[in-house]
C-alpha cells in the first residue's frame, strides 16, 4: 500500500502546473483538426491536454520549435508543423506563459549543448536584445547565467540566448547597466540588478580572463621563447579553440604556425595533413586548438579546416578533421564552399577567397555552438530519431549556423587504410564537380 502510494506521489509531483483553458490545433496548411475546451497540464518535459470525451494531446518541449503570444493567446509551432493555440487561460495567463517558459529553457539547456559548469545564476535583470541592423528582437525581464563559456540570457517570456564569450568584441559598464556588443554586431543591454550588478559584472569579467589565460597558456607551452606580445595578438585569432587562418597566425610568429603542424603530427594525423595541404590554398588554410571544456574530452584538441578550391580544377570543398592529441583522427569531413551550380561560374579566384573567409567565420560560430561535437552535423534526418540522438534535433533547428554546415555537409572519409583514405577524398573531390545537385551527398567510404 505504501509502494503505491509513493507512484502516486511520484505522478503527481509530475505536474509542475494545470489549468482549464481553449485550444485549438491546425494543420500546416492552417485546417483547424482538433478544438474544444481541456486540462492543460505542464509537466517537466512536456505537455499535455486532456479534453473532455476528446482524444488527448501529448507534446514533449523538444517538440515545441516556437512559442509565440498575442491578444492572451499562446502559440506553439511544432516538428510536425501544426499549430497549436491555447487561450481563455483567464488570471492564469500570465504564470502559465512564464511557467512553460522556464520549463522549456531549461530543456534547451540541455539539448543546445551547454552543460557547463555555472559559475553564477539566480540574478534578476531587465535586458534589451538588438539584432545586428539594431532591430529590438527580445526584451524583458530576464535571468542571466554564466558558464564557463558563454552567458546564457534566460527570458522570463521567450526563448534563451547563448553569447559565448569569444564572440564578444566589447563589454560597457555605465550607470548599472552592462552592455554586451558580439563580433557579429549584436546588443544586449542588462539593467536594473541592484546589488547583484557588481557580482555578476565581476564574475563575467573573471570568466572571460579565465578562458583568455587558458588560450595564452597553451600558446605560450608552444611557444616557450615568444614575448608576450606575441602570445596575447596570437590568442585574439584562436579564443576559445577557434580556427585561425595560416596568414592571420604567421602575421604574428611564423614559428607558431609551425608548432600547430607538429601538433598535429602529435595527433597522429599528420600524414592527412599534408596530403590535404597539398591540394589547398594554403594562406586560407586554418589550424585551432583547445583545452579541456569538451564534456568527457580531456587535454588538448585540435582541429583544422582546409579549403580545396580554384578555378578550373576540383574543389569547392573545405576539409575538416578534429581529433585529441591522444588519438588520431578517425574521419575526414567536407563540405561546399558555395553552389554547385555556381562553382564553375566564378571567374575571379578573389570571390572564392571572400567566400572561404565567410565560411571560416559561420564554422567556428557552429562549433562552439555545439561544444565541438561532430555528430550533429553529419548525421542524417533519419538517425536524429534514434533515442540517443534525438537531443541534437533540437539544437538544429534553433542554430541557424549549424543547419547551414549540414547543408553544405557533401560526407566524410573513414580512415582505414592510408590508400583507402586518400582514393576516396579524391573521388569524394570529383563527385562534388560533377553533380549539380546540392542536396546529394558522398557516401562511398565512409557511408553517413
Amino acid at each position: 500500500m505504501n509502494e503505491k502510494n509513493e507512484k502516486k506521489e511520484e505522478n503527481e509531483e509530475t505536474t509542475i502546473m494545470e489549468c482549464l483553458a481553449g485550444y485549438f490545433l491546425s494543420d500546416e496548411a492552417g485546417q483547424i483538426t482538433a478544438k474544444g475546451n481541456a486540462l492543460v497540464k505542464l509537466a517537466k518535459e512536456n505537455i499535455s491536454l486532456l479534453p473532455k470525451f476528446g482524444e488527448p494531446l501529448f507534446i514533449s518541449f523538444r517538440d515545441i520549435l516556437e512559442i509565440t503570444e498575442g491578444d492572451y493567446k499562446i502559440y506553439l509551432t511544432l516538428t510536425s508543423r501544426e499549430k497549436l493555440t491555447i487561450f481563455e487561460l483567464g488570471y492564469k495567463y500570465e504564470d502559465f506563459l512564464r511557467v512553460l517558459s522556464r520549463l522549456r529553457n531549461e530543456i534547451i539547456l540541455k539539448d543546445m549543448l551547454m552543460q557547463e559548469t555555472l559559475k553564477k545564476s539566480s540574478v534578476e535583470a531587465e535586458f534589451v536584445y538588438l539584432d545586428e541592423s539594431g532591430n529590438e528582437k527580445q526584451k524583458g525581464k530576464c535571468e542571466p547565467r554564466l558558464y564557463e563559456t558563454a552567458i546564457v540570457v534566460i527570458p522570463e517570456k521567450g526563448e534563451l540566448v547563448r553569447i559565448p564569450y569569444s564572440d564578444i568584441s566589447e563589454i560597457q559598464d555605465k550607470d548599472f547597466a552592462l552592455t554586451i556588443t558580439t563580433e557579429f554586431g549584436e546588443k544586449f543591454v542588462f539593467s536594473k540588478m541592484g546589488k547583484q550588478f557588481d557580482p555578476l559584472a565581476k564574475t563575467l569579467s573573471d570568466s572571460m580572463n579565465e578562458l583568455a589565460l587558458k588560450v595564452q597558456s597553451s600558446l605560450k607551452e608552444l611557444l616557450p621563447k615568444a614575448d608576450p606580445l606575441v602570445i596575447r595578438r596570437a590568442a585574439r585569432f584562436m579564443k576559445e579553440g577557434k580556427v585561425a587562418r595560416r596568414s592571420d597566425i604567421e602575421s604574428v610568429s611564423p614559428k607558431l604556425w609551425q608548432e600547430l603542424e607538429k601538433k598535429l603530427e602529435a595527433a597522429g594525423i599528420k600524414e592527412e595533413y599534408d596530403f590535404l595541404k597539398s591540394l589547398a590554398q594554403k594562406e586560407k588554410m586554418c589550424i585551432g586548438l583547445k583545452r579541456g571544456l569538451l564534456g568527457d574530452l580531456t587535454g588538448e584538441y585540435i582541429w583544422f579546416l582546409i579549403p580545396i578550391y580554384a578555378l578550373r580544377d576540383a574543389g569547392n570543398a573545405v576539409a575538416m578533421e578534429a581529433t585529441s592529441t591522444e588519438g588520431g583522427g578517425k574521419a575526414t569531413y567536407f563540405f561546399r564552399i558555395v553552389s554547385r551550380k555556381d562553382y564553375p561560374n566564378f571567374k575571379n579566384i578573389e570571390d572564392l577567397h571572400k567566400e572561404i573567409d565567410n565560411f571560416i567565420k559561420r564554422m567556428n560560430r557552429a562549433m562552439l555552438a555545439i561544444n565541438f561535437r561532430r555528430e550533429p552535423i553529419y548525421l542524417p534526418d533519419e538517425r536524429l530519431e534514434e533515442p540517443q540522438y534525438q537531443k541534437y534535433k533540437f539544437a538544429i533547428a534553433k542554430i541557424p549556423a549549424l543547419r547551414e554546415l549540414r547543408e553544405l555537409f557533401i560526407g566524410r572519409v573513414i580512415h582505414r587504410t592510408p590508400e583507402q583514405w586518400k582514393n576516396d577524398v579524391m573521388d569524394l573531390l570529383k563527385f562534388n564537380v560533377t553533380t549539380t545537385d546540392n542536396n546529394l551527398k558522398y557516401e562511398k567510404g565512409g557511408g553517413l
